[in-house]
């Protein structure tokens, strides 16, 4: 039988430890004696319409839900060494909220946690507002769906991450990750994606400077980009771009189809470079720019 605990308040330490069977009602979290782990080890519980301000509530649990759960900004460290939840339509508002987790399914929720969810994995966001400096860090096996994120240096050293329909405002994103798709979405910032491996990105619109640099097996189908110079730089590249890029510099190779160039750079470079772009619609015949630059 589950145990029922309803309107109840909680502030010492390791207040409901071990706790197993149980839905978890109309509580709160915090008081005087500003306890830590008020759910460490827990197993099987519901945590519905409760609030949290104490430190490290939910460490070590396997096989829980939160619906219509805040956490403030004092719940640090929410989420650590947890598997098999669900959590929606819930606030949390701690610094680095999800660490090495598992299995951690979040939708409908308002996220404002710096450092949150690093190295996790089977992690899905979906209908969900985040903000946060550092996003999934060292993280695998990724899902982001209709997803509006602020930070800055996002989705670094990740693998296997999809995106969809999201917006991404965001600087220094994917840096060193590996086989990510991002589709039908928007991307903001600076730096993007350097020294990634298998980045693909379809049907998205991209903005900021010095884009994609360094990558391998970078591809791009049916984008667009604004305000981006400097763009390729040393990246293996297919890509096919609609409308005008400022500027592409050493492309190191694979062919880059766009509408208009404002510039093309081949400049000092530090290694071979054979990059080719195509700009299309020239007297209705494509014009072929190779770009061949030795060191």
């Amino acid at each position: 039988m589950r145990q029922i605990i309803n309107y109840k308040q909680y502030d010492e330490e390791r207040a409901l430890y071990n706790l197993k069977n149980a839905d978890i009602i109309n509580c709160i979290f915090a008081g005087e004696a500003d306890g830590e782990s008020v759910l460490k080890e827990a197993r099987d519980v519901n945590v519905k319409n409760c609030s949290f301000s104490l430190r490290y509530p939910l460490w070590h649990v396997r096989k829980f839900s939160l619906e219509d759960v805040t956490m403030d900004e004092l719940t640090r460290a929410a989420i650590w060494y947890s598997s098999d939840a669900e959590i929606i339509n819930s606030v949390l508002g701690g610094i680095k909220a999800v660490r090495e987790c598992n299995n951690i399914s979040i939708s409908g929720c308002k996220i404002n946690s710096q450092e949150f969810g690093w190295k996790s994995q089977k992690i899905t966001l979906k209908d969900t507002e985040i903000i946060s400096e550092y996003l999934f860090m060292d993280s695998k096996d990724v899902i982001l769906d209709n997803v509006k994120m602020s930070g800055k240096y996002s989705f670094q050293y990740m693998e296997n991450l999809e995106i969809s329909n999201s917006v991404l405002d965001t600087k220094d994103a994917f840096w060193h990750s590996k086989n990510v798709i991002v589709k039908d979405s928007v991307v903001k910032g600076e730096y993007l994606g350097w020294f990634s491996e298998g980045l693909t990105l379809v049907n998205c619109k991209i903005t900021g400077t010095q884009p994609l640099c360094y990558c391998k097996n970078l591809k791009l189908i049916n984008c667009t980009m604004e305000n981006t110079d400097l763009a390729f730089e040393y990246s293996e590249v297919e890509a096919e771009i609609n409308g005008y890029i400022q500027s592409i510099k050493n492309p190191k190779s694979g062919t880059i189809i766009v509408d208009s160039l404002g510039e093309e750079i081949w400049d000092e470079p530090v290694m071979e470079c054979t990059g080719q772009i195509i700009l299309r619609g020239v007297l209705d015949i494509p014009e072929t720019v190779k770009m061949e630059c030795a060191v």
